[in-house]
């Protein structure tokens, strides 16, 4: 498996560590390493295994890969945006049995599916950051409440490719219904 640095590499992106970061605009002093940190950071007042807080986690996933799709696998885009379309438009209570099934769908409409998403310009992809999330990282309520605000800001900034996200979000929400979507 590929890390960021190899990620960014293969897309053309040399990564300084020094700065804020480029592809969120969080303001870190060590670029996107110290955002990476951030985001690796396990928010201890969160108790992830409860599953009454996993949306939260997949918030927070979903967001900083749209902030950051430099980083990441050329189909990741279609992958967390649509799954922000399908908790936030179909209000679908993620699980992480869900995961593998929208991926599957993913899977099956990548011949019809643009392989790269343009992303929003780096430095205008929402306002709320990593660096946002982790000052409120010790008030669970506070951090919930922003973690949920990050990720519709996210979603709202990739509103150009919503229409692609209804796309996948209709054929998983087909073959979750047992119908066939192709």
């Amino acid at each position: 498996m590929q890390d960021y640095i190899q990620f960014a590499s293969k897309n053309g992106i040399t990564l300084k560590d020094y700065g804020h970061c480029p592809f969120c605009g969080a303001e870190t002093q060590r670029g996107i390493h110290e955002c990476m940190e951030i985001f690796a950071f396990d928010f201890p007042h969160i108790d992830f295994s409860d599953p009454e807080n996993h949306r939260y986690k997949f918030l927070i996933v979903d967001a900083h890969a749209l902030q950051h799709p430099e980083i990441h696998g050329q189909w990741s885009n279609h992958f967390h945006l649509t799954r922000l379309h399908l908790m936030f438009v179909y209000k679908v209570g993620w699980t992480y049995a869900l995961s593998p099934k929208l991926s599957d769908s993913l899977n099956r409409l990548k011949k019809h599916l643009p392989q790269a998403l343009s992303a929003p310009p780096m430095g205008q992809r929402g306002h709320i950051t990593t660096r946002t999330i982790i000052q409120s990282a010790r008030e669970p309520q506070n951090c919930k409440h922003r973690i949920e605000v990050w990720g519709q800001e996210v979603y709202r900034v990739w509103k150009a490719h919503h229409g692609l996200a209804e796309t996948i979000a209709q054929a998983f929400l087909n073959r979750k219904k047992g119908k066939n979507e192709e």
